[in-house]
């Protein structure tokens, strides 16, 4: 069984540029320290593993008011 914890590989500033949320087609800020993309006007934030951003609303975590 492996133990180690995941791989945060960064995400490509390109795919930045174009990634707009799926919910209300607004912009997305990248969070660093959390790993996720951020949809303030949606208010949710989407992780990113491996370097790919998961942009499913199931997959979100809500982001406290």
């Amino acid at each position: 069984m492996n133990n180690e914890a995941p791989r945060e590989t960064p995400i490509d500033p390109r795919l930045l540029e174009i990634l707009v949320c799926p919910l209300t087609k607004g912009p997305l800020t990248y969070d660093r320290e959390r790993n996720e993309l951020v949809s303030a006007k949606a208010g949710l934030a989407y992780p990113v593993r491996d370097g790919i951003p998961i942009m499913l609303a199931d997959e979100a975590r809500v982001l406290e008011p």
